[in-house]
């Protein structure tokens, strides 16, 4: 039985830098001229450039009451659904800050308005978890929010005794 290979088997089989295969090149000196080396500089130049001007910050700088009712107008839409609650609350707990109790107030206030239990108490325990080592803000925050709560109907973990667990 004889095989036939396929065309483009016998074209990779050659070798492209044999000399004797018909169409071979001689492969060429690089030699730098003056010209491909200011060319090449120009480039150097313009990628460190590039790389600079990348370290530095466009945009505005946000303040502090900015971002809080940049936060508190999130939490207080009136059409928030679920997913846009925990992705809203995941984000916020993702920067390097404890979140203020008015944002918190909105968040739990949001939390009602959907009726997630679960998410006003997964709140207080992820933010419980960010204050870490620092005893004082837990407190201070539960503190603050003590008369939303009541408001609410949400316990804490430390009442529900879920803290322990």
């Amino acid at each position: 039985m004889e095989r036939t290979v396929p065309a483009i088997c016998i074209l990779l089989s050659k070798d492209p830098l044999d000399p004797r295969e018909p169409g071979y090149q001689p492969p060429q000196t690089l030699s730098p001229s003056t010209e491909d080396a200011e060319r090449r500089g120009g480039l150097l130049r313009t990628a460190q450039i590039l790389l600079a001007s990348r370290c530095y910050s466009h945009g505005k700088q946000e303040t502090d009451e900015e971002f809080d009712a940049r936060w508190v107008t999130y939490f207080n839409k009136p059409d928030i659904d679920a997913w846009e609650l925990r992705k809203g609350m995941n984000t916020l707990i993702g920067y390097d800050l404890v979140p203020e109790p008015k944002i918190l107030e909105a968040a739990l206030r949001a939390c009602r308005r959907l009726n997630d239990l679960a998410s006003a108490i997964r709140i207080l325990e992820a933010v419980k978890d960010k204050a870490g080592p620092h005893k004082d803000i837990y407190p201070y925050l539960i503190q603050e929010l003590r008369p939303t709560l009541n408001e609410l109907g949400i316990s804490t973990p430390e009442e529900l005794g879920i803290d322990k667990i």
